[in-house]
């Protein structure tokens, strides 16, 4: 019997001030549970602009504690009244001078449900990662939500095949990967890879991106969001390259017992033979 997941991704511009941001995606949760939607991701340092175009300390300001900081705090409010599960990228700040880009998950009940912390960090023009953020030490965890079984994967990790490897095994079922990438830098990338990485390790994948230009580089952050099924199927239309956007689509779960039992690829791994990766 088939188990359809109604899920959502949001696409949006930088408003130029904090508290806007966090109100747009307020309004963006309720839009997406009034189309039904059980579980929702925003893009990578959803409620800031994308500071790392510069290497500057004011922006260190951004960070807060999770799950005890407030805006933490403020989506669980709105994930009990909604019902909705939600994945929120976020600056962390575990203590001052340790700070992290973080995904934390909150189940559809209000419950906070853990963190991952981005493991790979690019330092390269336009993303100065390495100036604002600690590698993550967080391991590749998959939580058990009222949807099912969720991970996330940020941005820059995805040119990483191994992390996608590793959510497999651990159960996912759809894995989020919040970014905030440019159109001139990896546009090429962007409809390979996780389409690619769900064949690979037969889940769903949601991908999602800001759009816009922003005050603080030129880099042109090109939205372009979407779902991807097992067989590198794009769920819907693919999203706006440069609109805000709401993007809610119906994940068929039954596609994943249909693929992984025509190709097997986890039966078959050899993991025996792969120790030669994790040599330095």
């Amino acid at each position: 019997m088939s188990r359809v997941i109604r899920a959502a991704l949001f696409q949006t511009a930088w408003t130029g001030d904090k508290e806007s941001m966090i109100q747009v995606h307020e309004q963006a949760v309720r839009d997406a549970a009034a189309q039904g939607a059980q579980v929702m991701c925003f893009q990578e340092l959803f409620y800031g602009p994308y500071f790392c175009q510069v290497q500057d300390p004011e922006f260190y300001a951004y960070a807060e504690s999770i799950p005890d900081g407030p805006i933490v705090e403020r989506f669980q409010r709105l994930a009990r009244e909604h019902g909705i599960v939600l994945v929120l990228p976020m600056y962390e700040e575990e203590q001052p001078g340790v700070l992290y880009n973080t995904a934390a998950v909150i189940d559809a009940d209000g419950s906070y449900l853990g963190k991952y912390r981005k493991t790979h960090i690019p330092q390269v023009r336009g993303f100065w990662e390495k100036f604002y953020f600690r590698p993550g030490n967080s391991g590749w965890p998959v939580f058990d939500t009222a949807v099912g079984k969720v991970g996330v994967y940020i941005c820059y990790d995805r040119h990483f095949p191994e992390g996608w490897r590793a959510l497999g095994l651990e159960g996912a079922e759809i894995v989020f990967n919040p970014s905030a990438t440019s159109r001139g830098l990896s546009g090429y990338l962007w409809q390979l890879e996780q389409p690619a990485a769900a064949v690979a390790n037969e889940y769903f994948v949601g991908a999602i991106n800001r759009v816009g230009v922003e005050e603080y580089g030129d880099n042109d952050f090109y939205g372009t969001s979407y779902f991807v099924d097992p067989e590198a199927q794009f769920v819907g239309e693919v999203a706006s390259d440069k609109e805000t956007e709401l993007v809610v689509r119906d994940l068929d779960m039954a596609k994943l017992r249909e693929v992984r039992d025509r190709w097997q690829f986890y039966r078959d791994r050899a993991p025996g033979a792969y120790s030669p990766l994790t040599a330095p």
